[in-house]
């Protein structure tokens, strides 16, 4: 039900750049996408531990279930100051990632974000990592590129860039 959900987000966003509503499902005909169970611990001294370090998700989109705790933050863009994003009971929370950002020419953007933990509560979130197919290849949609509106991003291929990113363990 989640990949459909994720399938839906990415009709709408096509949809929402006067594009077919079909336009993304393309890179998606073997997904590498993954859903994962994450527990964080309570922490006396939160200041000096992250659940999870500052970053920007790789993929399409993110489908996140989180409990009442709360401790995702996400960083405003006009200042880089961080929001914390409050839990609401049976809500989901949808980002979108460097993917949707890349495709859309920048008319999407992708938010930084990050996870405190808690000094007496322990937090748990279940994300969905929507991930195109392996062999798919990330640029800007042609469709919406113009001497007006240059590419901002080079061509990757997904599956290279992901390999590498799980193999640099994230510190680039």
């Amino acid at each position: 039900e989640v990949e459909k959900l994720a399938f839906r987000l990415l009709e709408l966003v096509s949809i929402s750049l006067g594009l077919p509503g079909d336009r993304l499902t393309g890179f998606f005909n073997e997904q590498t996408s993954f859903l994962r169970f994450n527990h964080y611990p309570p922490c006396p001294n939160p200041e000096l531990a992250l659940g999870v370090g500052r970053h920007k998700d790789g993929g399409a989109l993110t489908v996140l279930a989180q409990d009442s705790v709360g401790g995702l933050q996400v960083s405003r863009r006009s200042d880089g100051q961080w929001i914390p994003v409050k839990p609401i009971s049976d809500a989901l929370i949808m980002n979108r990632g460097n993917c949707i950002q890349v495709w859309t020419n920048d008319a999407y953007w992708s938010a930084e974000q990050r996870v405190v933990v808690n000094t007496s509560k322990e937090r748990f979130s279940i994300p969905f990592f929507f991930f195109p197919s392996h062999e798919a290849n990330i640029e800007p949609l042609e469709e919406l590129i113009s001497e007006e509106n240059p590419p901002c991003y080079k061509k990757y291929n997904w599956g290279k860039f992901f390999v590498s990113r799980n193999r640099s363990d994230f510190k680039k």
